[in-house]
């Protein structure tokens, strides 16, 4: 489901995951509603998954929204490194 590279951002509640998620394909941005990894935890239960390309595109829409994620990781080496989400 995540592949190598590929960015996995968590928000603290279930409406902001699906306001980011409206957010963002409302910016035609290439994304993915998925299950939190069972490696993070999140109390909301679903991530937002996007590849390396759309990485500038997601932060530029979630920051004129005023929305920021709780944590962001990259998925490589089969590890979630945590990375600055802006």
């Amino acid at each position: 489901m995540v592949r190598d590279k590929d960015f996995v951002i968590i928000f603290h509640s279930m409406h902001r995951v699906m306001q980011a998620e409206k957010i963002l394909k409302r910016a035609k941005i290439d994304i993915l509603l998925i299950p939190v990894p069972r490696q993070l935890s999140s109390d909301c239960g679903l991530a937002i998954r996007y590849a390396p390309l759309e990485a500038e595109q997601v932060k530029e829409a979630l920051r004129e929204a005023g929305l920021c994620p709780a944590e962001c990781y990259q998925y490589a080496e089969r590890k979630y490194l945590a990375v600055t989400a802006d």
